[in-house]
């Protein structure tokens, strides 16, 4: 708007008109200005956020790159510095990958050396891809001129194949355009590995236990020495891949109404340094009653509570665990405890098998019959359960209760029993809601048993996580029974195979054992030659057997024989 050059020619009227719209002006100009600003923050916001990021990879890329070629005073064996070397390999990949999905026009500085061909020897498997019609838009009966290969390694238990992608070119003359079927999607582009070969290295690493050193022995015996540095850089760049997969899966369990909890702890090893401190690793499970079977596990640095709640933020469901106290704040924001009759059971059983309490003795009866209900119950409806647990297992519990009172006041404090029967009575409501809700068991077993709680390491002096490949390795843990998404790879009979060899190599570890005590207590002398092939069991006494290793276990055994 133009104002007169004069406004003592205006009337009041058209002066209060005028200002009425300047004012207006002014505030929408305000208001644009205010809106612009809101913009330019979050841009900041997003920029800074994305500056941080990726100063903080480049700081860890820095940090492991040091970890694998600086120099340091202090030195580990070989044999661990193949796991950390394969640990770090998998970290730098996997923040690759996180690096060009924060700045996709980030240019690699280091490009990569030329890719050796395939074998010629390794067998071809021809997969060809053409367009569903070869007819252009223009009528005209499109022309194959050429083709694009690219070739996929693949892996069966003990053989490798190629496989040859042969994508057509179809290019019509009169409208000279060309087409091409799509290229089909890979866990890694541009790279050798079929999801095959991926999810055997996987399963074999996070299931089987056995490090890329071991699996680089195994590919060279099959004829083609993958170096283990590549089989890290897959295993991280898999765990990039994987890790919607995680979150997923997380918001699966997240949406069940009574979940397990656990955590065991993990021995993480701080770059650089080459000293461990403690961590901790928390899975997270549905119930044995509910249909979702599956696995979450979260990474956490320390034993702290909110570690906890974190992960559980937002859900308000009914949660089963020990009585650790960095669960309580959960229970003051609207989560709901179960107790673990387990722990309960165990605080007598151990005080009747080493002590041989009477008082703990007769409290174990009482739980039996409990656990007898249980299994009757197990294979029921939600319903039909709880129906069951109010007819049989509550007057069981009540009366528990009433002999658990009575003790209490028959015992003088701060006595082994005394904390015995505290434990219980004092967490005797969460002890006890399981009889109010079919959905609710009556333990904390299930997630041991689900979960296995040793998923990483295979002995305990190899047991080394590093920081920050352990969120990425939990995440790839986090499976649905045993890692059956990632086994999805492995043909039924390849699945077959790999339960036989690692059912072999038990055999044949028992085996061992069972010669080493039998030879020095019972004198039975055993022929092993003959383990490689499908021998029969040693004609001996397993009872014996198994009384001679219990008391290796009790330390009646010599120490030159305790190896074995």
């Amino acid at each position: 708007m133009n104002p007169p050059a004069d406004l003592d020619d205006l009337s009041p009227e058209q002066l209060r008109a005028l200002a009425a719209q300047l004012l207006a002006e002014v505030h929408a100009k305000d208001l644009e200005v205010t809106e612009k600003r809101r913009e330019v923050d979050a841009l900041e916001r997003e920029l800074h956020y994305r500056q941080t990021r990726i100063d903080q990879l480049a700081h860890e890329i820095s940090v492991l790159r040091r970890q694998q070629f600086g120099r340091r005073s202090e030195q580990l064996n070989n044999e661990q510095m193949s796991l950390l070397d394969e640990a770090i390999d998998g970290d730098l990949a996997a923040i690759e990958i996180e690096l060009e999905e924060l700045e996709p026009a980030r240019k690699r500085r280091h490009e990569q050396p030329k890719r050796a061909p395939l074998p010629p020897q390794l067998r071809r498997v021809d997969i060809r891809h053409e367009p569903d019609d070869t007819v252009c838009q223009c009528g005209c009966e499109r022309v194959r001129i050429g083709e694009d290969i690219s070739e996929k390694l693949d892996y069966a238990p003990g053989v490798f194949t190629v496989e040859r992608h042969i994508r057509g070119k179809w290019v019509c003359r009169h409208c000279e355009t060309l087409i091409q079927a799509p290229v089909p999607a890979h866990v890694i582009d541009k790279g050798i590995p079929t999801t095959g070969l991926l999810a055997s290295v996987l399963v074999n690493k996070f299931a089987d236990h056995l490090p890329l050193y071991r699996q680089e022995q195994i590919f060279a015996r099959a004829g083609l020495a993958i170096p283990r540095s590549t089989l890290g850089a897959w295993v991280g760049a898999c765990g990039a891949q994987l890790q919607p997969l995680v979150d997923a899966l997380r918001r699966e369990i997240l949406e069940q109404g009574v979940l397990h909890a656990d955590e065991t702890p993990v021995q993480m090893l701080s770059p650089g340094k080459g000293k461990t401190h403690r961590a901790y690793l928390w899975a997270y499970t549905p119930t044995q009653f509910s249909n979702l079977r599956a696995v979450v596990y979260d990474f956490a640095g320390s034993r702290a509570g909110e570690h906890a709640r974190t992960f559980l933020e937002g859900w308000h469901g009914k949660l089963v665990c020990d009585d650790y106290g960095g669960y309580k704040a959960l229970f003051l924001q609207g989560v709901t405890e179960i107790g673990c009759t387990a722990h309960a059971r165990r605080k007598f059983f151990e005080l009747h098998a080493n002590h041989s309490s009477q008082l703990a003795e007769k409290a174990l009866p009482f739980f039996t019959e409990l656990y007898d209900i249980e299994r009757d119950a197990a294979n029921l409806d939600v319903d039909t359960r709880h129906r069951l647990r109010q007819s049989r297992a509550k007057p069981v519990s009540d009366a528990l209760y009433e002999w658990l009172v009575t003790q209490r006041k028959l015992v003088s404090d701060g006595s082994a029993i005394a904390k015995a029967l505290d434990y219980s009575l004092k967490r005797w409501q969460a002890l006890t809601r399981y009889l109010e809700d079919g959905r609710v068991p009556i333990d904390n077993n299930w997630v041991h048993a689900a979960s296995g709680m040793n998923p990483i390491m295979p002995t305990p002096r190899l047991c080394r996580v590093m920081h920050p490949r352990t969120q990425r390795l939990a995440g790839l843990c986090s499976r649905s029974l045993r890692l059956s998404a990632l086994s999805e790879g492995l043909q039924e009979g390849e699945q077959r195979i790999w339960r036989f060899v690692a059912c072999r190599c038990n055999t044949i570890r028992r085996r061992v054992r069972e010669r080493a005590f039998l030879e020095l207590h019972v004198g039975v002398q055993i022929d092993l030659s003959s383990l490689g092939g499908l021998v029969p069991e040693p004609e001996c006494d397993h009872g014996q057997v198994d009384a001679v290793m219990h008391q290796a276990h009790r330390g009646r055994v010599p120490k030159r024989m305790r190896r074995y």
